[in-house]
């Protein structure tokens, strides 16, 4: 059974989702491209689906970061940061359809919804066994799960938030009852929750990468290479191809450049400017969208200058999204304060604050003259793309009378550790990467009150109260109106800046065929085959 997504009816390394450290079937004979680039938000753009499959060979996609631990509980399960590798070996519950909105099944044989939304069951397949011969039965899948848990993988505190019991009420069945009505729930099982792990991948006590899905370990070099190889006894039979291998390329005009010379054939792209040209150069690929994937994060805690809402207020106004796109993105990047953007599907009427210099200058006087000495630090990572985005917020915040202080880590887990463990700052540049199938689990995990992964530290009981709202809204409509008012609040009390949505892009080879886009830019390869 498919689900349409949001229909009427229906500790440090997790919150690296929050920084942005960072979401084709076949036919016989006949030729068809999706649609062009300037046509989609999230979904396939140029890709050809002619021809019958062909056995045989390897896709090597060159990712955003390269993987350092194959466990889907011991890190960020989004697309840009192991996803697809996870999705690769443990195979998802579900998976998004771009084209058709739904939660469909993918491991699973289906999922249902009782009429409130407030227990789903999951239907298993017939069959299915992990790679090392063992049932994928409901034990298994609520032990993956609740292991998940222990561990407190990426998804936990949601998770705990959500959900009241996970049952095996048969071998083939698992029953999730959850605490209020969540329309959105699905969205969890295409992401770590539902990456299935074997019971027996602790049989040795330590972790091995034992999973439900259609590739196995053939080579793992941390920072190096990643290396599957195709299971012959997969559930849905042996994948077209033979391997699938991913290079860690740090450098994303190289990874550009290295699809565009055939030495891999897929790459992931986050920078507007190689978004640009990989689109200029009509590279077909998979295409996605996420909100608020360019945010200016004030610290909002008590001995911090964002702790005055009136210098919060100020640093919103004197950001200037425009400016920003112009300096650092070459014009390439979407310029919006909205939380979201006319891209998005919950866009609406409430815009965001907006660049108002005057009124910066205003509120910063009030600030200094009740002692306030106006000075911010700003913290971000010693590279040139990070460096240009602190030297164009330190102008802008200078411009109206701040005095700036940039402070680089040496590495990006030295500044997960400043921003999220030491709460040791006053600006940064994030991405909270919000997705439109599923806003409410990435709007929690960054401003809901008792988030963990609320790197501002912003506490307001009239944002819980509309975060409550969201999860449980019925309608799209009742949904929009939820998020214009957060947008309204987001205005009046000012805990961060919103620069943009980013389009988040990974262009395919010529002779890629049978890649599936999930959610949050994880790619599934179980159908994925090349023409040559």
């Amino acid at each position: 059974m498919a689900l349409r997504a949001l229909s009427g009816t229906g500790r440090v390394v997790a919150a690296c989702a929050a920084v942005g450290l960072l979401l084709v079937g076949c036919s016989s004979g006949e030729s068809a491209s999706s649609a062009s680039s300037d046509d989609v938000a999230n979904g396939l753009v140029g890709v050809q689906a002619d021809g019958d499959p062909r056995p045989g060979g390897t896709i090597a996609y060159a990712g955003y970061s390269s993987v350092s631990s194959l466990d889907p509980a011991a890190r960020q399960d989004g697309g840009s940061t192991g996803g697809t590798e996870m999705a690769a070996l443990y195979d998802l519950l579900l998976r998004y359809d771009q084209d058709s909105g739904e939660y469909v099944p993918q491991l699973a044989e289906s999922i249902a919804a009782n009429e409130d939304n407030t227990v789903w069951t999951v239907k298993l397949r017939d069959g299915a066994t992990f790679s090392d011969g063992t049932p994928v039965d409901a034990a298994a899948v609520t032990w993956s799960i609740e292991r998940y848990l222990e561990k407190k993988g990426t998804h936990t505190q949601v998770w705990a938030a959500s959900v009241e019991k996970t049952q095996a009420t048969d071998d083939s069945t698992v029953t999730f009852t959850l605490q209020r009505p969540w329309r959105e729930f699905p969205a969890l099982l295409t992401s770590g929750p539902g990456m299935v792990v074997a019971p027996s991948s602790m049989a040795g006590g330590e972790f091995a990468p034992i999973g439900a899905g259609p590739f196995t370990l053939e080579r793992f070099a941390s920072q190096e290479e990643l290396v599957l190889t195709a299971r012959a006894d997969y559930r849905g039979g042996k994948p077209y191809l033979d391997s699938v291998r991913f290079p860690a390329i740090v450098n994303e005009t190289t990874r550009l450049e290295s699809v565009q010379s055939d030495n891999v054939q897929i790459a992931y792209l986050r920078n507007p400017e190689n978004v640009h040209k990989a689109e200029e150069a009509g590279l077909p690929g998979a295409l996605y969208t996420a909100n608020m994937s360019g945010t200016v994060i004030i610290n909002n805690r008590e001995g911090r200058p964002g702790a005055d809402e009136r210098v919060r207020r100020s640093l919103v106004a004197a950001y200037n999204p425009d400016l920003f796109n112009q300096r650092v993105q070459s014009d390439s990047g979407v310029a919006s304060s909205d939380m979201f953007a006319p891209q998005s599907r919950w866009h609406s009427d409430v815009p965001g604050a907006g660049y108002d210099p005057d009124t910066a200058r205003s509120l910063l006087a009030e600030a200094k003259a009740d002692g306030y000495d106006g000075k911010i630090t700003y913290v971000g990572t010693n590279d040139p793309e990070t460096q240009r985005s602190a030297l164009a917020i330190q102008a802008m915040l200078q411009d109206v009378g701040f005095e700036v202080q940039i402070n680089y880590a040496s590495s990006i887990n030295d500044l997960v550790k400043m921003l999220y463990a030491q709460h040791d700052y006053d600006v940064s540049y994030a991405g909270f990467n919000v997705l439109d199938e599923a806003p409410f689990i990435r709007m929690y995990g960054n401003l809901h009150s008792a988030s963990a992964s609320n790197v501002l530290g912003y506490a307001n009981p009239a944002m819980d109260e509309l975060l409550g709202r969201l999860q449980t809204a019925r309608e799209d409509d009742d949904q929009r109106q939820t998020l214009a008012e957060i947008q309204t609040l987001v205005n009046e009390t000012a805990p961060m800046a919103v620069t943009g949505p980013y389009r988040l892009f990974m262009p395919f080879a010529d002779n890629v065929r049978g890649v599936q886009l999930s959610s949050d830019g994880i790619l599934l390869f179980d159908k994925a085959w090349t023409t040559d």
